[in-house]
Order: structure tokens, then C-alpha cells, then sequence
């Protein structure tokens, strides 16, 4: 009796209460829904509309999505994170064009099949596009979840997961699937909000186990984080003359895999500015040839899932010419607005081009 409440309830402030707008509110095509939901993983909904957009713009098709250079969409994703999505996105769209002939699948199962997608984006391409019953189980339907039905589970542990599926599953509004999953995603965004959710005028209230028992603030459990990993990166950004400058692309399976960066030394802890010229990295790479230090930056941080990064930026010119630098590159300095380079080094570059050539 509760669940039934809880879904007529929940569709009746849908149709008359909910005013929450998005560019893809009532979207069907398959491509679109797709493309918005891997944009959304991990990303906030204001930052991902604008990414959104500019896909749709450039590649309103996934056969043109499945043409585009690689380094031009990473360009495009510049800045959104999580760059492991773009590679997925890449991949996913080539099996499309040349598998399913430009056509997504429509069923569940051949959808999960796809590069980066779980789950959760199987079943909200496969309700949104296709109008098949299943429920979406993002984090705000699993907040609301645990908060009304007040389910002291962990929502990261085996248990939990297939508790949150089931229970999704059994609230759906099987007739209206994309209906429904829209309006329970809409209402944990702005009724039952992570932090001050309006549970004094929610309409679910009455029912609600965390508001009846002061559980709200301690749902939905989670398990604790890891401890964070700090790194310490020093990025030389060497003019090897005629305002030419190393960059590479990282090709190992860390963080911001195929961006690009300048010459990198990673260090163990930071290094204070008088020991970074003595460096045993700076003597191996640029010692016989030599060089100037002309400008050393304050630590930039960027602050990642499970990590912090602390970068730092040395600015040093060659006093001879130096023909080649494993793994790097020779540019000039116009081009480097052609390359995708992680947030960090792009907001550098912004605050910093007087001091390139």
C-alpha cells in the first residue's frame, strides 16, 4: 500500500507541481539520451548542460560522432573530467556506425553490451528512448529511496544494490516508464535535496521513515571514503627556442589518459623551490645542454575522486638546442589551443600567456 502511495503521490506533484527545466526533458532519440546520460556520470547537471549542448552542436549524429578525430573530442570534453567516458564514448559510437549500421540497439541487454554503460544508463536509455519498464537508479532516486523507506542498507554493498534495484523496480510506473523515472530523479533534485531538503512542505512527509524519525541527515548510508592519495607534479614548460615547447600525451593507465601535458616530473613530496633546479631530473634531462629557471609558479590543486593533485609550473630556457625529449613533441606556442590538456594545465595556460612566447 505504501509503494502504490508512494508512486501515485509522486506522479501527481509530477504533473502539477514539478517546474524543474532541462534542455532534455522529453528527448526519445536514442543517440541524444545516451550522449546526455554519459555527460551526467559523475558531473553536476549545470556544468554538464553546457557540454551537452556543445556535442549535440558539433555532432547532432552518432555516424558524425563516430568520424570526428580522437584529439578533437577529447578537445571538445576538455575540462568536464572522468576522461574515461570519452574514450568509451569514442568506442561506443564506432560499434554503433559500424555494427548496428548508425542505429542504437534497443533492447536492455544489447545496450549493456556497449563501452561504459552500466546499469544505470542501460535502463535510462532503454525507458527514455524505448519506453521499456526499467528503473533508473541514480543518486537521487537511491536517496529517496532511503529516506521514505527509510533502509538503513549500505548503498555501495552487494546487498544494498540489489535492495535498491528491486525496490526501484517495483515502484515503476510500468505504463509510463520515462514519466516516472524523470519524475523521481527530478524530485530528489529539488524536494529531496542532499543538504536542507524541503521536508517540512514535501508532500511524502507523512509516510516519509527518515522524517518521521529523524533520520534525514543519515540517509542514505554509504561507506567511508578511502584515504585520499596526494601526488605532487612539477611541469617544466621548456622554450627550446623560436617559441617552441615539449608537450606529450599520456598514454599510461593513470589519470587524464590521452590528454596532454608539458614535460613532467612527478616527485614523491614537495620539493622546495631552491632544490628543483638541482634536481637529479633537471641534471638528466636538460643538464648538457643548459639552462634558466625564468619563472616558477605558486602550487595549483585540483582536486579528483580519490585524489589531490599539486602541480607546480617551472618555466626554463634551453641555453642550446635540444633535438629531441623522449616521448615529447616540439609545438609552437599557437598550437597549444589545439590540444586537449587536463583542467589544471588549461587554467594555467589562461592566467599565464604572457610568459610564453
Amino acid at each position: 500500500m505504501i509503494s502504490l502511495d508512494f508512486s501515485k503521490k509522486l506522479l501527481l506533484w509530477n504533473r502539477t507541481e514539478n517546474t524543474r527545466q532541462l534542455p532534455w526533458k522529453g528527448e526519445k532519440d536514442p543517440y541524444l539520451v545516451w550522449l546526455r546520460e554519459i555527460i551526467l556520470q559523475q558531473t553536476r547537471v549545470g556544468q554538464g548542460m553546457a557540454y551537452y549542448e556543445k556535442f549535440v552542436n558539433k555532432y547532432p549524429t552518432v555516424k558524425l560522432l563516430a568520424k570526428a578525430g580522437e584529439k578533437e573530442v577529447f578537445k571538445l570534453w576538455e575540462g568536464l573530467g572522468y576522461y574515461n567516458r570519452c574514450r568509451n564514448l569514442i568506442s561506443t559510437a564506432k560499434i554503433i556506425a559500424s555494427t548496428h549500421q548508425g542505429r542504437f540497439p534497443s533492447s536492455y541487454e544489447s545496450i549493456m553490451e556497449l563501452p561504459g554503460i552500466g546499469s544505470y544508463t542501460a535502463a535510462a536509455i532503454a525507458s527514455f528512448a524505448f519506453g521499456l519498464p526499467y528503473a533508473v537508479l541514480d543518486g537521487n532516486v537511491k536517496r529517496v529511496l532511503a529516506r521514505y523507506f527509510g533502509i538503513r542498507t549500505s548503498v555501495q554493498s552487494a546487498k544494498g544494490k540489489n535492495l535498491y534495484q528491486s525496490l526501484a523496480q517495483t515502484l515503476l510506473y510500468k505504463k509510463d516508464p520515462a514519466l516516472y523515472n524523470q519524475a523521481v530523479m527530478d524530485f530528489g533534485a529539488v524536494i529531496c535535496k542532499p543538504k536542507n531538503p524541503l521536508c517540512e512542505n514535501c508532500f511524502l512527509s507523512e509516510n516519509c521513515q527518515a522524517f518521521q524519525h529523524h533520520w534525514v541527515d543519515l540517509l542514505p548510508v554509504a561507506k567511508k571514503a578511502a584515504p585520499r592519495k596526494i601526488r605532487w607534479f612539477y611541469y617544466f614548460i621548456v622554450d627550446a627556442g623560436d617559441g617552441k615547447y615539449w608537450i606529450r600525451e599520456r598514454r599510461q593507465k593513470d589519470i587524464w589518459e590521452n590528454l596532454f601535458e608539458f614535460v613532467l616530473w612527478e616527485a614523491g613530496k614537495i620539493m622546495p623551490q631552491g632544490k628543483i633546479k638541482n634536481s637529479g631530473f633537471m641534471r638528466e634531462h636538460f643538464g648538457k645542454v643548459g639552462f634558466r629557471i625564468l619563472h616558477i609558479s605558486d602550487v595549483l590543486r585540483q582536486t579528483l575522486t580519490h585524489q589531490t593533485i599539486n602541480g607546480r609550473f617551472i618555466h626554463i630556457r634551453l641555453n642550446k638546442q635540444q633535438n629531441s625529449l623522449s616521448e615529447y613533441m616540439l609545438i609552437d606556442s599557437h598550437q597549444l589551443n589545439l590540444f586537449p590538456f587536463p583542467r589544471m594545465i588549461r587554467t594555467y595556460l589562461k592566467d599565464s600567456a604572457h610568459l610564453l612566447a
